[in-house]
């Protein structure tokens, strides 16, 4: 076992299980075992924070517009985010994490990469350590985590994502091969819709179909996601457990799965990306002091427009007025678009006292 400490680190990705309404459910006991939605109303633009997985079995989803969830689920219980509640909640589970190793890497409130190489000998004695994590965040808080335990960041992620709820999968090298041959095309990172199409097309299902394309036939394909993919279906990930990460920006962004051009319809999947940035940026307790717009017109040009503002912006109320302004200002009302993003950048730490008023002046740039 000595030779695999030499030769591999060990990490472990710990992620809990839906994590906002699981807190809902503890807290309020009568809604165990219901479909709970938290996240916005039905009746307004607002999306799907997370859901029970009660919920998904009725096919509603993170991010999924809440009119949306309410027309799959009737029956679903909205509840609005408590993210104070979910944010104590978290500083729980990271001191948990803190407590068997400093390197930790917060990925956000409710999931963190852990580097416990100087912490085990082999891999079944990690396996042990995470159920022991497992088990003082069920003891401490009274929710489940997913675990996956491998040996780099990529391998971790996709073990805590194969069993769920309450899960725990490891992924030896010699095991990597056959987890990632057997994966369905959509499980790798960065494989969206479109990428996904891409590569349904010419027949590429699984990891075993990919692995046998080039990394040129590849980045021809996909440009430097393809190489990207070329290096993840091999089980390549260097990347180290970053205890302190300096964040640039936040940001979302969908492809949509048909061309738009009706304006109405890019201002409801505006309202819900700048929902979803929100929330990142509560979680992070950060502002940001620019706001970013990016369209790809459906001949894939791509368009950012960014407007900046001393205050700062923080909430989707603050954002949505801008970003509508900033459509409006492309023109091109029958054009169509195929994606949409919306990002924030120049960020700072919040202040309770930040005032949601639109400003009176905005610097606005391009960056075409």
């Amino acid at each position: 076992m000595e030779e695999i400490q030499r030769k591999w680190r060990v990490v472990l990705h710990l992620d809990l299980d839906a994590y906002y309404a699981s807190i809902e459910q503890r807290d309020h006991p009568e809604l165990r075992g219901k479909p709970v939605v938290v996240g916005g109303s039905p009746q307004s633009r607002g999306v799907v924070a997370t859901c029970s997985y009660e919920a998904r079995a009725f096919g509603v989803r993170s991010a999924m517009p809440a009119r949306t969830a309410y027309q799959l689920c009737p029956q679903a219980i909205f509840l609005p985010p408590r993210f104070e509640v979910y944010r104590s909640v978290s500083s729980q589970v990271m001191a948990i994490f803190k407590s068997i190793t400093a390197l930790v890497e917060p990925l956000s409130l409710d999931e963190a990469f852990l580097d416990v190489s100087s912490c085990v000998s082999d891999f079944p004695e990690a396996v042990q350590l995470a159920r022991t994590i497992k088990e003082r965040i069920r003891e401490e808080t009274g929710l489940t985590a997913s675990a996956g335990i491998s040996f780099n960041k990529l391998m971790a992620k996709l073990g805590s994502d194969a069993h769920k709820p309450d899960g725990l999968t490891l992924i030896t090298p010699e095991q990597a091969p056959a987890f990632l041959d057997a994966l369905p095309i959509d499980k790798f990172f960065g494989v969206g819709k479109v990428t996904e199409a891409a590569l349904r097309e010419r027949g590429i299902l699984t990891g075993a179909d990919l692995r046998r394309m080039s990394e040129e036939e590849l980045h021809a394909l996909l440009g430097s996601r393809g190489s990207l993919l070329y290096r993840h279906v091999r089980a390549e990930d260097d990347r180290p457990v970053e205890p302190v990460r300096e964040r640039k920006s936040v940001g979302k962004e969908i492809t949509l799965e048909r061309d738009l051009v009706d304006r109405g319809q890019m201002e409801t999947i505006l309202a819900g990306l700048a929902e979803q940035v929100e929330r990142r940026l509560t979680d992070l307790e950060l502002a940001a002091r620019t706001l970013s717009l990016k369209v790809r017109w459906s001949d894939f040009r791509l368009i950012t427009r960014s407007v900046s503002r001393t205050q700062g912006f923080r909430s989707a109320r603050e954002m949505l007025p801008v970003l509508r302004i900033m459509l409006t200002q492309l023109g091109s009302e029958q054009r169509p678009v195929r994606l949409l993003g919306v990002s924030v950048s120049n960020l700072m730490p919040a202040r309770k006292d930040m005032q949601g008023d639109l400003p009176t002046a905005l610097t606005l740039w391009d960056d075409n």
